[in-house]
C-alpha cells in the first residue's frame, strides 16, 4: 500500500497528515453512489441481554482508534479519490431504524463512513463498502462487542478475530491486498454475458424491504452433505432454482441464463491480514434455453463450478485484471470526472447485468470462547441492490444459521420460491420481516 505524504505548514517542525489511497475494490462504490442506492452493508451481533447505549458509546470510542482503516473520511482528488483520517467527534451510537443500510452521505455524520446502532439486544455495524468487506467489517463488530463485555464486568480474550485495543495498528492490516497479489500472466474478459433480470414494482424511497430466516444449521450441513457439496454450494443451487422458477413465472418473451454474483474472501486464497476490501465476483449460473433442469443437476452444475473457478490461478487472473487499469500511465492521468462517466457507465450496461441476484456467505463466525455464552447470533445485511432485485446474505454461529434478503420491489417471488424449496427438503426455517405482508403473499 502506497502512502501520500502533504505537509501542511511550511515551518520547521513540518506536521504530517498521511492520506490513503482507496484499495482496487473501493475506488467504483463512490462512483455508483445516489441518493437511492447506497453501497453501505450492515453486520449485527444479538447479544442475550439489553443493550447499554452509553457502555457502547465508550467501547466504540476505545476500539476505533486501533482500526485506522475504519476512522477516516473520504475525500476527492483531481485524479483520485483518497481516505483521510478522521479525528472529529465520533461515530455516536444511535438507536436502530426501520429501514436500514440508507445511502451514506460523505460529509454528515462527522464524515465518519460507518454507523453503530443498537435496538434491544443487537448491535448493528454499518459500513460504506469502499472501506471494507464484510471479512474486516466483521472483526470491527467482534472487537467492539469484546470491548462492550469487558466493560460490562466480563474478560474476553483477543483471539478470533477480536484485536487488542492497546496494540499499535500493524501496517498489513492497511495494504492494498490487490495489488499485492495481481501477477497472472493472462487476463480474465470482465462481462460474463447477460443474464435474466428480475421484473418487480419499486418500492417508494427509501424503503428496503428485508426477510429474514432462520435455521438450523446442523439441519442444512446434513441435507448438503446428502447432496455431496458444501453449504455455500447448496444454498447456491437453491437460489438459483428460485430464479429459475421466476423467470418461468413471468413468462418472458425471451430467456436468459439466471446467474448470482458472489463474492470470494480472496483472504482464503491468498495470505492476507488487510481489513481492506479483498474479495473478488463469480458468477455460477444456469442456462435454461439449454432445457429443464432439475435441483440434482443444477446442485452438480454448482458445485463443479465452484471447483473449477475458485482457485489462485482464476481469482489471479481476475484482479490482474482490475489492477492492470488502474495502474495503467493513461488512466492515472485521467480526471477523477471523466473516470467517473466511465466507470458508472461500464457499471450500468456491463456489470450489473451480468446476475440476477447477489448471494454472500460470510461463512461460520468464530468468537474466543468466552464470548459465546453471551450472543445469541449473527446477521448480516446487503445493501439496497442497485437494480430491482434481491440480494441474499448469509452467516452462521454455533447451530444458528441467518439467511437475509433484502430488496426494493414488492414482489417476494424469489424468496418465496427459496424458502418453501427448503422446507420441501425438510428443513425448518423460521421467517422474520419488515414487510407489510398484506401486500405482497409469502
Amino acid at each position: 500500500m502506497k502512502t501520500i505524504n502533504k505537509t501542511k505548514n511550511h515551518s520547521a517542525n513540518k506536521h504530517q497528515k498521511t492520506w490513503y489511497k482507496l484499495d482496487l475494490s473501493a475506488n467504483v462504490y463512490p462512483t455508483l453512489q445516489r441518493k437511492n442506492f447506497s453501497n453501505v452493508f450492515r453486520l449485527s451481533v444479538v447479544l442475550k441481554e439489553e443493550i447499554d447505549p452509553d457502555t457502547l458509546q465508550k467501547a466504540v470510542d476505545l476500539t476505533l482508534p486501533r482500526f485506522p482503516a475504519f476512522k477516516v473520511a473520504l475525500r476527492k482528488g483531481i485524479f483520485w479519490r483518497y481516505l483521510e483520517p478522521n479525528d472529529r467527534p465520533g461515530p455516536f451510537v444511535m438507536p436502530d431504524i426501520i429501514n436500514p443500510c440508507m445511502p451514506m452521505l460523505f460529509k454528515s455524520n462527522n464524515r465518519y463512513l460507518i454507523r453503530i446502532y443498537y435496538y434491544r439486544c443487537r448491535i448493528s455495524l454499518e459500513v460504506f463498502h469502499s472501506l471494507s468487506d464484510g471479512s474486516g467489517a466483521l472483526k470491527l463488530l467482534k472487537t467492539i462487542t469484546a470491548v462492550y463485555l469487558r466493560l460490562k464486568g466480563n474478560e474476553i480474550s483477543n483471539t478470533r478475530g477480536v484485536l487488542d485495543i492497546n496494540e499499535p495498528p500493524r501496517p498489513e492490516e492497511m495494504e492494498d491486498a490487490y495489488i499485492k497479489y495481481a501477477s497472472s500472466r493472462v487476463k480474465r474478459p470482465r462481462s460474463q454475458g447477460r443474464a435474466y433480470r428480475i421484473r418487480g414494482h419499486r418500492e417508494p424511497f427509501y424503503t428496503l424491504n428485508i426477510i429474514h430466516g432462520l435455521l438450523s444449521v446442523q439441519e442444512v450441513l446434513q441435507k448438503a452433505r446428502s447432496y455431496h457439496v458444501t453449504l455455500t454450494e447448496y444454498l447456491n443451487a437453491v437460489l438459483l432454482y428460485a430464479l429459475l422458477e421466476k423467470q418461468k413465472e413471468d413468462r418472458v418473451f425471451r430467456e436468459y441464463p439466471v446467474a448470482l454474483a458472489l463474492p470470494v474472501n480472496l483472504r482464503n486464497i491468498f495470505p492476507s491480514d488487510t481489513l481492506r476490501n479483498f474479495i473478488a465476483m463469480v458468477y455460477p449460473s444456469v442456462d435454461p434455453r439449454m432445457g429443464d433442469y432439475t435441483f440434482e443437476e443444477i446442485i452438480a452444475h454448482v458445485h463443479n463450478y465452484m471447483r473449477y473457478y475458485i482457485n489462485d490461478k482464476f481469482l489471479n487472473a481476475d484482479i490482474t485484471t482490475n489492477a492492470s487499469v488502474q495502474q495503467s500511465p493513461l488512466i492515472r492521468i485521467v480526471p477523477l470526472f471523466v473516470k467517473d462517466i466511465v466507470v458508472k457507465q461500464f457499471y450500468i450496461r456491463v456489470q450489473d447485468k451480468q446476475s440476477t441476484a447477489g448471494l454472500t456467505n460470510l461463512g461460520a463466525i468464530d468468537v474466543p470462547d468466552e464470548m459465546r455464552e453471551f450472543i445469541d447470533y449473527f446477521d448480516v445485511l446487503m445493501g439496497q441492490p442497485f437494480s430491482p432485485r434481491t440480494n441474499c446474505a448469509v452467516g452462521s454461529f454455533g447451530d444458528t444459521l441467518s439467511i437475509n434478503f433484502t430488496s426494493t420491489i414488492i414482489e417476494t417471488d424469489v424468496e418465496r420460491y427459496f424458502f418453501r424449496k427448503l422446507v420441501q427438503e425438510g428443513l425448518h426455517v423460521k421467517i422474520e420481516t419488515n414487510r407489510d405482508m398484506n401486500r405482497s403473499e409469502f
